[in-house]
């Protein structure tokens, strides 16, 4: 029985890193490379461009609304958030917003924010760009940040 390409990766990854990549892509943080070739720290990695980005002044909100997204993503495809498998995200987040608000604050901030990212991947040209990500991830394992954007620009198009 011939495996197909989908069957060799995970979905769940798949999903989550794509989601990476959109939200970066939205908020124009240039992705340099998405892949769900598991390595002996990682599922999966969207990897972002390096000396491209210029800090701005909500530098800290995009950083967490990236690493959010992973997560966010897959939850729309399992039902539930998976805090074991985004541990890695999730412990930068925390470190991001301790440097926001005091320790009494910081949870009512990350819960803004992760409601912030639930709706930025509501879109539905953003989902879209979600779901024909994934869709190249679970065929190809990884691709390049020229495909991401490409798939991004297709599915955010204004006629």
């Amino acid at each position: 029985m011939d495996e197909t390409p989908a069957a060799k990766f995970d979905p769940r990854t798949a999903y989550h890193e794509a989601g990476h990549a959109v939200v970066a892509l939205a908020l124009d943080r240039p992705v340099h490379r998405v892949s769900v070739l598991p390595n002996a720290e990682r599922l999966g990695q969207c990897e972002f461009r390096k000396g491209i980005q210029r800090p701005s002044e909500d530098w800290v909100e995009t950083e967490v609304l990236i690493s959010l997204a992973g997560m966010v993503a897959e939850a729309r495809i399992t039902g539930s958030y998976d805090t074991g498998g985004a541990d890695r995200d999730l412990r930068y987040v925390r470190k991001l917003t301790l440097m926001r608000a005091s320790d009494r604050a910081v949870d009512r901030l990350e819960r803004r924010l992760l409601a912030k990212t639930e709706n930025l991947l509501a879109d539905e040209q953003l989902w879209q760009a979600v779901e024909w990500i994934a869709k190249e991830l679970l065929i190809h394992g990884q691709i390049s940040g020229r495909a991401a954007r490409h798939f991004y620009d297709r599915a955010v198009k204004t006629d």
